[in-house]
């Protein structure tokens, strides 16, 4: 007859908290992967985070301090990455409609290149640029403005779309080290 051993329980509720962490882990570098594809991977890391607190108890590893952190980065990253394309395209000049032109540039140029471009990330950043680019562009060359001035628009509008893109990804690897240290099973 088998016997009841508590060090048992112990030890396969630790095997499973370690195996939840690794799962944490690779979900978190997913994420990292699928915000550089353009795909909300920062959300997916935040999603991770909360269910890893769920599964191994609230404030046992993972808590509200660390849930508010990770959504505080990431909320912050969104927003100064769809802003920076317009932010670039408005320091070089363009109007409130070229920034407009520039965000939406660049989720269709993201949309159209990714699958153009065969290096995966780079078809994406690319396309991202690209489509922040054309975006700003057209919309100020249709406006009225000149040509040159049209295209110096453009051009800002895609360095602040990159600068915003790796901005991004640089908080989701500070969400990864976020995630690893809160909820380390020690």
């Amino acid at each position: 007859m088998l016997q009841y051993s508590p060090r048992e329980d112990e030890f396969n509720i630790m095997w499973l908290t370690w195996l939840y962490f690794l799962t944490l882990l690779v979900l978190q570098t997913l994420g990292i992967v699928l915000t550089l594809v353009g795909l909300p991977g920062l959300w997916l890391m935040v999603g991770a985070m909360a269910l890893y607190g769920w599964l191994t108890g609230f404030n046992q590893y993972v808590g509200w301090p660390s849930m508010v952190s990770m959504l505080m980065l990431a909320l912050t990253a969104e927003v100064v990455e769809t802003l920076a394309g317009a932010a670039g395209a408005g320091k070089a000049g363009g109007s409130k409609r070229g920034m407009v032109g520039a965000v939406v540039g660049g989720f269709a140029g993201a949309i159209v290149l990714t699958p153009v471009i065969p290096i995966p990330i780079v078809g994406t950043i690319a396309g991202l640029c690209i489509g922040s680019f054309a975006g700003a562009f057209a919309v100020e060359a249709v406006i009225g403005k000149e040509w040159g001035q049209s295209v110096n628009i453009g051009w800002g509008a895609a360095k602040g779309r990159f600068w915003g893109t790796l901005f991004k990804v640089t908080i989701g690897v500070v969400m990864l080290f976020v995630a690893a240290i809160c909820a380390l099973p020690l």
